[in-house]
């Protein structure tokens, strides 16, 4: 497993634009087809923008018609951590960089096969690394 990274708020707002803070540390929402990659199809891999750990790939992104980067399943099993979140007054799955503990977004029980799963990302979390032609 890989070093938990943590920095001070400071340190994030310099590093950071002003909506990656706010997505990322704040745990904020962009607005509904917003997002740069919204609409992507572009081969590669989806990074934290906060610390470039690896979150997703291309091959697991769907168009779920929510507005957001939906994706049916991590990198791999510990790239991301899960936790409830009450806010809002609903009850649903935060998800969070495993790595630096940045806001991803949101996973719901409504996504594709194999995993039944819709992980609801923002954009402005996220860094895609374009896969490397061959």
């Amino acid at each position: 497993m890989t070093d938990k990274i943590t920095k001070s708020e400071s340190e994030w707002q310099k590093e950071l634009s002003p909506e990656q803070f706010n997505v990322t540390r704040k745990a904020g929402t962009e607005p509904a087809f917003t997002g740069k990659y919204n609409k992507t199809k572009d081969p590669g891999v989806y990074t934290c923008v906060c610390c470039g750990q690896p979150l997703f790939t291309s091959e697991t992104k769907f168009d779920s018609g929510t507005g957001w980067p939906s994706f049916y399943k991590p990198a791999s099993e510990d790239a991301v951590d899960e936790k409830t979140d009450v806010t809002h007054g609903m009850r649903r799955t935060e998800v969070r960089c495993s790595r630096c503990d940045a806001h991803l977004g949101h996973v719901f029980p409504d996504g594709p096969r194999p995993t039944g799963l819709r992980y609801c990302m923002n954009s402005a979390a996220l860094d895609l690394k374009p896969q490397e032609k061959k």
